[in-house]
């Protein structure tokens, strides 16, 4: 199972060349991710971050470019999960364009944390490991 969303390439996102600007797909991730929390957990992602005072920063990041995406295209990205791990959970993002040819593809790592403490690692809670699991590879 996976986790598919899409959303159009708008100006802002591009360079000059008029091709999604290299650091605005961790960014366009960053939007997909933010997205999955309600599809896995029932939850918004704010939620998470306020209500249950948890975050899950980014340590470590792996990327492939394969095809440039243009201003006006159709992003869509399937995301899923590798890893759940004690602390931490690694996604897997593969974007696509809209005649369904891989643009971009990266594996994330996320830690949880405390926000009132981000620098240390706390145990995904069992309610998250249940919903995430909706989209583990």
């Amino acid at each position: 199972m996976r986790f598919t969303s899409s959303r159009r390439i708008d100006f802002q996102m591009v360079d000059l060349a008029g091709i999604v600007y290299y650091p605005n797909f961790w960014d366009l991730a960053h939007r997909f991710y933010e997205e999955s929390w309600e599809y896995t957990c029932g939850i918004h992602y704010n939620d998470i971050l306020e209500k249950h005072g948890l975050g899950f920063p980014l340590v470590h990041s792996e990327a492939n470019f394969h095809n440039p995406l243009s201003y006006g295209d159709t992003a869509t990205c399937n995301l899923t999960i590798k890893r759940i791990g004690e602390t931490s959970v690694t996604w897997k993002f593969e974007i696509f364009n809209q005649n369904q040819i891989l643009c971009w593809s990266s594996i994330q790592t996320t830690v949880c944390t405390q926000m009132n403490e981000i620098t240390s690692k706390v145990t995904v809670p069992e309610w998250m490991r249940i919903g995430l699991s909706k989209i583990k590879e």
